[in-house]
């Protein structure tokens, strides 16, 4: 059977509550999981919870809304988002994250480092003297729409994100798909 990047998820969701299945008769206790990482949409929703998860969470969805505080240069980032200027990056704090390539993800990766002046030390694993860029002063960019120098953190599923709505709208139209979904299972 060939990989299947559509399957890690749902795979790893029933492997975890299996083992949480046991946890709770052997401790008598409710530990609900929370499905997390490229969920989308309703059908996503349904899927998971007629897997057993209790819940999902939905990120990437939201940052293309109204309500979403980031300048409007970082939300039609999202929108003009292809699956291929998706990259996962490594950042100076030594964790990985998913990102839409950036001008200055592109200097990076091509090692390129960006003079880093710490006025935060946010993160104990960050070093300034080694780190490529300042990750705060990178993700505030994002905010304010400097995307030049910025870090655009998104997920997997970013390249579906068609419009910009009000987070009604979109919730409206994921808990009814959702719905749906479920009806037929």
């Amino acid at each position: 059977m060939g990989f299947n990047k559509e399957n890690i998820l749902e795979s790893l969701v029933v492997d975890v509550l299996k083992v949480v299945k046991e946890y709770e008769r052997e401790l008598g206790i409710n530990m609900p999981v929370i499905a997390t990482g490229g969920i989308f949409d309703g059908k996503d929703v349904a899927k998971f919870l007629g897997l057993g998860a209790k819940g999902v969470q939905i990120a990437t969805r939201f940052v293309a809304t109204f309500e979403c505080p980031v300048a409007d240069e970082f939300k039609q980032l999202y929108l003009a988002a292809e699956k291929e200027d998706v990259v996962i990056i490594k950042s100076p704090v030594g964790m990985p994250g998913r990102a839409i390539m950036t001008e200055l993800i592109d200097r990076v990766i091509y090692g390129d480092r960006v003079p880093v002046k710490c006025n935060y030390r946010c993160i104990r694993t960050c070093d300034p003297k080694t780190a490529p860029y300042c990750i705060a002063k990178a993700l505030f960019n994002a905010v304010i729409g400097d995307l030049d120098n910025a870090v655009v953190f998104a997920g997997t599923n970013v390249s579906k994100v068609e419009k910009i709505v009000s987070v009604e709208e979109l919730m409206n139209g994921i808990v009814s798909e959702a719905i749906e979904e479920l009806d037929r299972m």
